[in-house]
């Protein structure tokens, strides 16, 4: 039977109108629709496509979700040679650089382009009749992987152009955000699994997955940077190449700068030397690019470099302490980390007094000893670590660290699963377990109750008042007074933040049951797709990863979890306590409202909601919270103690309300 022509038609206005939004969200981090809607429109295409198989089409947003597995990497052809950048190392260097750039081009001025360098791996995308149609990795420059599958899950990167051209080269940097980067190693931590080193090469390990899925599942991004083959258009200068990819659709990063000569340039380079760590990815320099494209051909490349381009290089932010002991951390998987006490220093514009070791293979290759003199850096500008031991400090009475073969928080035998690195305690009844998994569960992005942080929930676990999470909902006022430090405000006020958090969203309760490989983002799709905590507990490994982003280790997990009786009888104590155990679709649904479209930065303490509540509610009305302000950003609501967030966007003109201006626009003033 032929496809309905108005399904053709309503399949290409869905296609159309989820890139554009993809493209706002993004690129520009200006949504102008709520994620409830998006969504809704995602599932209305995919429902149509599945319909009618016909009318997949490559540049379908569907794509970005991954496909099947593939068996391994292709090896396809650049369309013109990626190559490499020289280095300068300092200032006198790039100096050098704009002398022989000057001698090669004659009595001519020199304009430069000045690009942050983001730490990430090098891609090269081809779009024949607009369409994308080949990604690849830039290998030995001339040749490298196709990872087409795996770009196109990348949100960043755009389907099809907006002004479609016969063929277009483009080149850019995929890199993993900080934050990202950051949640990843932890889940990778507690699942015993090897850490990555930084972001760039968390970037490249995900893009180098035979699974799409797991890279859809990573939140990569990307920026793009140059033109490598093209046909229709021409350019007369570096600038108008980078214009050219933003009207294109595609994320430039919007910190470059055009300099007339090599003084501005130097003092860009120094500016974001420390400017560089506010950023939420890594960097690890500046690119400096000859502006004129004529002047770029006359000076020409060696083998292995253009000579009209330099990759400043900052040095690396490493600093000198001592090991003053390394202690374990047994966290709520039953994993033992074991931890660095440092001797405070300064790093990266913080002060760092511990350092995860991760595992016991990293202290015995590092040969890590209590009292050693080390250098730490931070991973990814993110995570302290040590680099390594300055062993010819060592005076001879430096301790060396062994694992021990009993849990040191229960006594119970530890063991190392097979292709594992993490040692695990697997005794169920272990406090640190129940602790950890209390911690997780009571956390902001989880149930979210105030008063009850990490020295409290102890207390209650060693009193015998509480075993597991369901028992916190039995706690009474006159429990909690006798407690240390605890008087009658402070224990109404913890009965009051309990009862309050009965009222949590469903996806924010499966989050905080502490489902391994399971986080946030996770959840929701969870709760989004069964609608209620039977169903996702009746779920079958199939019915999970037919859910876009949900791959097999998360449904293995899933299921693995709910098969445990212990935790669905947890499950059933919850929903006996009044934590609500399926969607609300009225309270849920986020429509239109006052902040729809709008971006709102959140800074300072703000008196009437936490950090969470306040982004949920802007989120039910139609808005979208980010991290940072820019000139994207529609609305600041600034608490007490706002801090540099106020300071920029007052420097930027972005609109700034106090918390009773909040209220009354969500109208609880």
């Amino acid at each position: 039977m032929p496809v309905p022509e108005a399904v053709k038609i309503r399949v290409e206005e869905l296609r159309r109108e989820i890139e554009k939004h993809n493209y706002n969200y993004y690129v520009l981090d200006s949504p102008t629709i709520s994620d409830a809607r998006f969504d809704s429109l995602m599932r209305e295409l995919e429902s149509l496509e599945r319909r009618y198989p016909e009318l997949a089409a490559p540049d379908s947003p569907t794509m970005r979700v991954g496909g099947a597995p593939r068996e391994g990497f292709v090896t396809v052809s650049h369309l013109a040679p990626m190559l490499s950048l020289s280095n300068a190392f300092n200032e006198e260097e790039l100096r050098d650089f704009d002398r022989r750039v000057r001698q090669g081009v004659g009595e001519a001025g020199v304009e430069y382009v000045a690009e942050l360098k983001i730490d990430g791996l090098a891609v090269s995308l081809v779009y024949e009749d607009g369409l994308l149609a080949r990604a690849a990795t830039r290998g030995d420059g001339d040749n490298g992987e196709d990872i087409t599958p795996n770009m196109r899950t990348v949100r960043a990167v755009p389907l099809r152009l907006k002004n479609p051209v016969k063929l277009l080269e483009v080149r850019g940097e995929a890199y993993m955000p900080k934050d990202a980067f950051a949640r990843l190693n932890q889940a990778r931590e507690e699942s015993g699994e090897p850490l990555f080193a930084n972001p760039r090469n968390a970037a490249a390990g995900s893009l180098r997955q035979l699974d799409p899925a797991v890279t859809a599942s990573r939140q990569l991004s990307i920026f793009m940077y140059a033109v490598g083959a093209v046909e229709g258009v021409t350019f007369k200068t570096h600038q108008a190449v980078l214009e050219y990819l933003k009207d294109q659709g595609f994320r430039v990063n919007p910190h470059y700068r055009v300099f007339k000569d090599i003084d501005g340039v130097a003092d860009y380079c120094r500016e974001w030397q420390h400017a560089r760590f506010d950023l939420p990815y890594a960097t690890d320099g500046v690119v400096v690019k000859v502006n004129d494209l004529a002047q770029q051909n006359a000076l020409g490349a060696t083998m292995k470099s253009p000579r009209w381009a330099v990759a400043y290089k900052y040095p690396p932010e490493q600093a000198r302490t001592v090991v003053r002991d390394i202690i374990l951390r047994v966290g709520r998987t039953g994993v033992l980390t074991p931890t660095a006490i440092l001797k405070p220093v300064k790093l990266a514009g913080t002060t760092v007094t511990r350092a995860t070791l991760h595992n016991e293979d990293i202290i015995r290759e590092r040969d890590i000893r209590i009292g050693d003199t080390v250098l730490v850096h931070k991973a990814g500008d993110v995570i302290p670590e040590v680099l390594e031991v300055i062993k010819e400090e060592r005076k001879g009475n430096e301790k060396p660290f062994s694992m021990p073969a009993e849990c040191p928080e229960c006594g119970s035998p530890v063991t190392r699963p097979q292709g594992e690195a993490a040692v695990r305690c697997f005794n169920p009844g272990c406090p640190a377990r129940s602790r950890e998994g209390l911690i997780h569960f009571v956390s902001r992005s989880a149930m979210d109750i105030a008063g009850l942080g990490p020295a409290l929930i102890g207390q209650i676990i060693s009193s015998g008042l509480v075993k597991d999470a369901a028992d916190l909902y039995r706690l009474k006022k006159e429990d909690l007074v006798p407690l240390e430090r605890l008087g009658e405000k402070s224990a109404q006020n913890l009965i009051d933040a309990l009862e309050k958090s009965r009222q949590n969203p469903l996806n924010r309760v499966i989050y905080a049951l502490g489902i391994r490989h399971v986080g946030e983002r996770a959840a929701r799709l969870l709760a989004g797709r069964f609608k209620t905590m039977e169903n996702l507990m009746d779920a079958r490994v199939e019915d999970l990863v037919a859910i876009p982003e949900i791959g097999p280790r998360i449904a293995e997990s899933v299921t693995e979890y709910f098969s445990d009786p212990a935790n669905r009888d947890l499950v059933r104590r919850l929903a006996e306590a009044g934590l609500k155990m399926r969607v609300d679709e009225d309270r849920d649904r986020t429509g239109t409202g006052p902040l729809e479209g709008k971006t709102v930065v959140l800074t300072g303490t703000l008196k009437k909601y936490t950090r969470q509540e306040a982004r949920e509610l802007v989120e039910r009305l139609g808005g979208r919270v980010s991290s940072s302000v820019s000139g994207k950003t529609d609305l600041v609501v600034a608490g007490e103690d706002p801090g540099s967030k106020y300071e920029k966007a007052v420097k930027l003109g972005v609109r700034v309300i106090d918390e009773e201006e909040f209220l009354g626009l969500v109208g609880e003033g």
